[in-house]
């Protein structure tokens, strides 16, 4: 079974869900048709099938290889890379005076997520990429950009993020790599990085590492950190490659997933390029300014990772459909002729359904996201810009932390609709689930996510931007019972339910955002012991939110989104789902809420128990 880009599905919720036609009107955008936008979505889905997804399970069975430091990946995935560069994917939605296209980031949100997809251990390699871009652009030198931007565009070099250390993992105030000022204005770092993603391949011409480091003057903790550009090659004046810097790969490490990427140990200043002892790089920005700078790269990649959440469950749930209408297995519950396809079972219904609500919602959150953040960048109103930089500040933990661990239930659930050969590697299910176990992890896990949700994103602006969403959220809930009344009885039914469920499960999320607003002064241990549940509740109201918008989208005539590629079939499904989601999904937030609002007397269960 070959992977299929859900095209009609990315091309309903830009119509109806994120309004890609008003970002059109931008100014940054005026020159974008959507024809284009189709185009490139269509030729991105064919690519994405075609050739990098045939490569998922050479990424499993043939992991990279190092030797003396150096790095080799397969053939079939120098290949896969060679096409990814030609296409000019690298660039998408990068700015045209670097060699990008400058196309919206709802574009490349669903062109990633096809990647993602198709194969996530090789799409790491252009996700890290694109943040280092970012965090150029955004705090890099005139110089820095000149000589790196360009050929990261392009794809012709790679990038990745150096944040953990053996003794350091998520507290970064522990960083203890040292980085020396020359009398030349560089810096000579030594140290040693763990689990730094494509650190060290033969992909690419050179590989640009961003570092984070300490002069020997800093401050203590994180406030001492600096960030530095240190490339595998220096680059000359004429843009020429030039000596091999001092930067090495000791190992790269064996993993339950994702074999595919090589996790490398980089050492720093071992003394093994050619330039002496030191690797050689140059600061960004100023100094201690350091974990300010990697926030940007790390903003976009934790955004990043949850989309990668949403296209492993994407690929994991067509694996199990297909499977579930191919396998013939016992008679149907009311009774049949002969055995049936596993399909027809309602327990079996109940899995694939909750797969397909938890993916389309998640993929819902994120595109809108995706949108807040085109507006907060290119919209010529400067309080449109604020308000939609909060909104995407505030769902940037929930798209990584809610979809990442969807993924896991996800792709669990299509072990479980394999049944034995589930547990098989050659049905291809079980590598879905060991691929997406990292995902809740790495770029922060979902604690991390959740606290920064509460301390960042709803402490911070007293509620603000989450007392927006309520209000958004309860005029999608009148909608919804207006529209209800003037229908037909069959979509009546499953509006009301829609719109009574979501009702309550705003209920929810306002009290919780109430009891986190009141409980960080009062007890904040008691606060953040909800933390994760808090996240999880955010991520299914929202998600329920944009499912009971998409159910709305689906009733009467919707001109927009069967124009756009949307036919009458894929909108029945749509509804059909929302519904579900509503019915299923939606109820969850009332024990998450209830978990929550007991925080105080969980704490001091916990407190009390010797078992901690």
């Amino acid at each position: 079974m070959t992977y299929r880009a859900p095209v009609e599905d990315f091309n309903f919720v830009f119509n109806a869900l994120a309004d890609m036609p008003g970002l059109l009107k931008l100014p940054a955008f005026a020159g974008v048709e959507l024809d284009l936008l189709a185009a490139v979505l269509e030729e991105n889905a064919k690519f994405t099938a075609e050739v990098v997804a045939p490569t998922n399970r050479t990424s499993d069975r043939q992991p990279p290889v190092c030797q003396a430091g150096r790095v080799s990946m397969p053939a079939e995935i120098h290949e896969a890379f060679r096409q990814f560069v030609q296409g000019g994917w690298q660039g998408l939605r990068h700015p045209e005076q670097w060699g990008g296209q400058g196309l919206p980031k709802l574009l490349a949100t669903a062109t990633t997520e096809n990647l993602y997809a198709a194969n996530v251990a090789f799409s790491l390699c252009p996700m890290l990429t694109d943040g280092v871009i970012e965090a150029l652009l955004l705090t890099g030198s005139d110089v820095q950009k000149q000589t790196y931007i360009k050929p990261l565009v392009s794809g012709k070099w790679t990038g990745t993020m150096n944040l953990t250390e053996p003794q350091s993992g998520s507290d970064l105030s522990l960083v203890t790599t040292r980085a020396v000022p020359q009398a030349d204005g560089q810096y000579r770092l030594f140290g040693q990085k763990i689990y730094i993603t494509f650190g060290e391949h033969d992909l690419a011409e050179n590989i640009v590492h961003l570092v984070l480091a300490r002069t020997a003057d800093a401050p203590p903790g994180v406030k001492g950190l600096s960030l530095f550009v240190v490339p595998k090659f220096l680059v000359n004046a004429d843009e020429t490659l030039g000596a091999r810097n001092d930067v090495w790969c000791a190992s790269i490490e064996h993993k339950l997933g994702i074999h595919g990427s090589p996790t490398a140990v980089l050492l720093f200043g071992d003394d093994k390029g050619e330039v002496g002892a030191g690797a050689i790089g140059s600061l960004v920005g100023q100094e201690n300014r350091g974990l300010e700078y990697m926030f940007v790269m790390m903003n976009a990649a934790r955004f990043a990772v949850g989309v990668q959440g949403i296209g492993v469950s994407e690929a994991a749930t067509q694996r199990a459909t297909a499977y579930a209408r191919d396998r013939i297995q016992s008679r149907a519950i009311e009774g049949s002729a002969g055995p049936v396809a596993i399909i027809k079972h309602p327990d079996v219904q109940r899995m694939l359904m909750t797969m397909r609500a938890l993916t389309e919602s998640a993929r819902a959150i994120a595109c809108v996201a995706a949108a807040a953040d085109d507006l907060s960048l290119e919209h010529p109103e400067p309080e449109v810009r604020r308000t939609n930089q909060a909104l995407y500040d505030y769902l940037v933990p929930v798209v990584k932390g809610f979809s990442t661990e969807c993924s896991l239930e996800v792709t669990s659930l299509g072990v479980q609709v394999h049944g034995g050969m589930g547990f098989i590697e050659e049905t291809g299910a079980a590598q879905f689930y060991r691929d997406a176990r990292i995902l809740t992890i790495y770029e922060g896990t979902t604690a991390i996510q959740a606290n920064d949700l509460i301390g960042r994103k709803t402490i911070r602006d007293g509620g603000a931007t989450a007392h927006r969403l309520v209000s958004s959220m309860q005029q999608t809930v009148l909608e919804l019972r207006d529209v209800a009344m003037r229908s037909p009885a069959e979509p009546r039914e499953g509006l009301l339910l829609i719109a009574d469920n979501l009702a309550r499960a705003i209920t929810q999320y306002e009290s919780v955002v109430s009891y986190m607003l009141e409980h960080t002064q009062e007890n904040i241990r008691a606060a953040y012991a909800g933390s994760v549940p808090y996240l999880m509740l955010t991520g299914y109201v929202l998600g329920g939110w944009q499912m009971a918008r998409a159910a709305l989208a689906c009733i009467g005539d919707q001109p927009a989104c069967l124009s756009a590629g949307v036919s009458p079939e894929f909108m029945s499904n749509k509804f059909a789902t929302a519904v579900f989601y509503a019915g299923v999904v939606l109820p969850r937030t009332e024990a998450l809420g209830r978990t929550i609002h007991q925080g105080v007397a969980l704490n001091q269960a916990v407190e009390r128990s010797t078992l901690m």
